[in-house]
């Protein structure tokens, strides 16, 4: 039986006192330097000290209750983050506190992979060490090839093509990560670059949802030593390419995020759009998948599916991990580090 269901994700600041707490708190233990950390945060500065991921993610648990009573479904639905407030220590403390002795977990990334999937185990399981007595946990499955998901997307494509009025190269960008990582993507028995196998597949089925035979598939927010390899390129770096190839416009889809954050309005509303300018590169951004009415139905359905044991819905041909019935349920290490 479940109890409640939360909403764990990564947390964003909510004025500019939080920046660099914030900072602190997501960089902790890797000896990132404070002069690093002030140059990140002026990023949030340039938006008044306020991430939206915070206030996108209280809109779309309104949206997953209001779905959760037209399914007839009584579950409360908590909030809980890594990096900031709410954090799911306490938010696991408000749970237990409340009665809450089972619980699903719906953590806000699609993919597979340290940083998309594992690393939410991690907080899963400090927030119940963190808790005497904490209600049982259990994570939903990966997402990333969910109809309803990749409905989303491709909406959100043609709804940007629609405001640019002349042909675009569709470009679809997700998080970097070091090459490394990502051959550890997944379960041994999944192989290895799982994440960048998962990204490249939810791309072609939005692709071929929205109508484009054509596409790129690029990536952003890298960071860290630039002798350590991450997966390229850049979306920078591909704009540049294409302008050099004769390229007039281009359709941003940011297939890899969830919603709206930093990674989303600083690198590609703003750095990308102002090397667009630059190139003389007509350039429009796609809506993340967040905030579609289809997202919080995909939310319930997952909740459904683990409550009634029904089939997971499903198009990629990819693997896609977690405790669905047709996958296997995520271990904590089932990710390299």
């Amino acid at each position: 039986m479940t109890d409640a269901l939360l909403l764990l994700s990564f947390g964003g600041p909510e004025g500019p006192d939080d920046v660099i707490p914030f900072l602190e708190n997501v960089t902790r233990g890797r000896g990132v330097p404070r002069a690093r950390l002030d140059a990140v945060a002026e990023h949030y500065l340039h938006f008044g000290g306020v991430s939206p991921i915070n206030r996108l993610n209280r809109e779309l648990i309104a949206a997953v209750e209001a779905e959760l009573r037209a399914a007839g479904l009584d579950l409360p639905v908590y909030f809980g983050n890594r990096n900031w407030h709410p954090l799911v220590e306490d938010t696991v403390a408000r749970m237990h506190d409340d009665g809450v002795r089972s619980a699903l977990v719906f953590a806000t990334s699609a993919w597979a992979g340290y940083s998309g999937c594992r690393q939410y185990h991690e907080d899963i399981a400090r927030a119940r060490a963190a808790v005497p007595n904490a209600p049982e946990l259990r994570k939903l499955r990966q997402f990333y090839d969910h109809p309803l998901f990749v409905a989303a997307v491709a909406d959100g494509i043609t709804a940007a093509a629609a405001t640019l009025g002349r042909p675009a190269r569709l470009v679809f960008t997700a998080h970097s990560v070091p090459t490394r990582a990502d051959d550890q993507a997944g379960p041994p028995d999944a192989g290895g670059g799982l994440y960048h196998r998962q990204v490249v597949e939810a791309a072609r089925l939005a692709a071929a949802a929205a109508g484009y035979p054509e596409y790129d598939v690029v990536w952003q927010s890298r960071s860290g030593p630039p002798q350590v390899p991450w997966l390229a390129p850049d979306i920078v770096d591909h704009l540049d390419a294409l302008a050099a190839s004769g390229t007039g416009a281009v359709i941003v889809c940011p297939v890899g995020f969830v919603s709206d954050h930093m990674e989303v309005i600083w690198d590609l509303d703003h750095e990308a759009r102002l090397r667009a300018a630059e190139l003389g590169i007509g350039y429009v951004r796609a809506a993340t998948p967040g905030a579609d009415p289809r997202f919080a139905r995909m939310v319930v359905e997952l909740v459904a599916e683990q409550c009634s044991g029904g089939s997971a819905r499903r198009l990629g041909a990819e693997p896609g991990w977690g405790s669905g019935t047709d996958g296997a349920i995520c271990a904590l290490h089932c990710c390299g580090a």
